[in-house]
């Protein structure tokens, strides 16, 4: 079978014009190319060849995602910051009845699923998604993601999330423990759930996501800092320096650097030229997602994307949850970063969203690019400004393959 389009992206090379992708039955890439025919009619076939107006892009990598969140959805108000946002988390976070929760998990599964999702680096804080996780067509890898302010209770955390992670195993999913953030957890906790983690390979860690967690660890001060103090919660040393080198700091106190493993960043909204380097300098495979609608939801702010780009980093797209988004859509994601940085290309953003991620979630033989031997699914994104390759609010993706 041959699917035609206005364009084909490969992603690890430049868009054909009229370009096709061929697959065999089981929907492994045989070839791509351009087309060379004088008339097509979308959605007609002609033999085995499909045509569509619109650009093919392989299967999305959701980066990061928080499934377990998704009856939340427009449950919340935006714009809180991110004291505000961790208080209405704690008040609804188990305000729907499990059947609920389980039903809203299943549909944005499909949801997903349908409009191109092929793989997704799945932050997970119970084990009411691995059933789900189990069925889907989506590769999932889950972080199990631990909380704790009280050093006392962090050998317990750990105890806890080792179990759920045989749990996870028992279901045939990838998954390890990740640390949340710098600012949830004790110093002990965040170094054991990332040495734990590090065993698997892989962890992913909420980072400088906000002025506030930068306060908190920089100068003990800010609305997070008080909140804590107010709920009688332990808050992280006082370092005069940025979250990210507190983070990388204490993480060396079991672990000689560099370190080994892939490490999702993620949301990096308030990260400077000083975090970069010296991330760099201690991780040796690091990937920077970023969530921006989310970012826009809480913070009413967005990453320095061309701070990242300044230092050819590997950026990957995520969409956060329904907590802090009012959909999980890939596509919604790229036009935002369209709508605020105008001059980064389709090409560039799509690579963020299909082969870096498949690299951040070490599938990059299988996913991210359309290249012959791969089995990264077809994604068709209609309405398209083909002219100044950029989509329009009308664009939308579906699954092809």
């Amino acid at each position: 079978m041959k699917l035609v389009a206005d364009y084909v992206f490969p992603i690890v090379g430049e868009p054909i014009k009229n370009g096709y992708v061929e697959l065999n039955e089981d929907g492994v890439i045989v070839a791509i190319g351009e087309l060379l025919l004088k008339t097509k009619e979308a959605e007609s076939t002609v033999g085995d060849i499909e045509f569509y107006h619109g650009i093919l892009v392989p299967g999305f990598v959701n980066s990061h995602c928080h499934v377990e969140l998704s009856h939340l959805k427009g449950a919340f108000l935006q714009g809180t910051g991110m004291d505000g946002f961790i208080k209405q988390i704690n008040e609804s976070r188990l305000s729907v009845e499990y059947d609920g929760r389980i039903a809203a998990m299943s549909a944005e599964f499909d949801a997903l699923y349908s409009q191109g999702v092929s793989a997704m680096a799945d932050v997970s804080n119970c084990d009411e998604s691995f059933d789900i996780k189990s069925k889907s067509n989506i590769y999932t890898r889950t972080f199990l993601e631990v909380f704790g302010t009280e050093p006392k209770d962090a050998p317990t955390v750990i105890d806890d999330v080792l179990k759920l992670q045989k749990k996870a195993a028992n279901y045939g999913i990838d998954a390890a423990p990740t640390p949340h953030s710098c600012y949830t957890m004790s110093p002990e906790l965040n170094r054991m759930a990332a040495y734990e983690g590090l065993k698997s390979g892989f962890i992913s860690y909420h980072n400088q996501e906000s002025d506030q967690e930068e306060d908190m660890i920089r100068y003990g001060t800010g609305a997070l800092a008080e909140d804590y103090k107010e709920r009688g919660a332990s808050t992280p040393p006082v370092t005069g320096k940025s979250a990210l080198i507190y983070f990388l700091d204490n993480l060396q106190k079991i672990c000689k650097a560099p370190i080994e493993g892939n490490v999702l960043l993620i949301h990096n909204v308030v990260t400077d030229q000083e975090s970069i380097d010296y991330a760099k300098s201690i991780l040796k495979n690091i990937f920077w997602t970023v969530c921006p609608l989310s970012n826009m939801f809480i913070h009413r702010a967005l990453p320095p994307l061309d701070l990242l780009r300044k230092n050819n980093l590997l950026i990957c797209l995520g969409t956060d949850s329904l907590s802090s988004n009012m959909v999980l859509s890939m596509v919604e994601e790229i036009k935002c970063i369209q709508l605020n940085y105008p001059h980064i290309r389709l090409q560039e953003i799509l690579q963020w969203a299909c082969i870096n991620g498949a690299k951040a979630l070490g599938k990059e033989k299988i996913l991210g690019s359309f290249e012959p031997g791969k089995k990264s699914g077809v994604v068709l994104i209609d309405n398209v400004d083909l002219n100044n390759m950029k989509l329009t609010e009308q664009s939308k993706s579906r699954r092809l393959i």
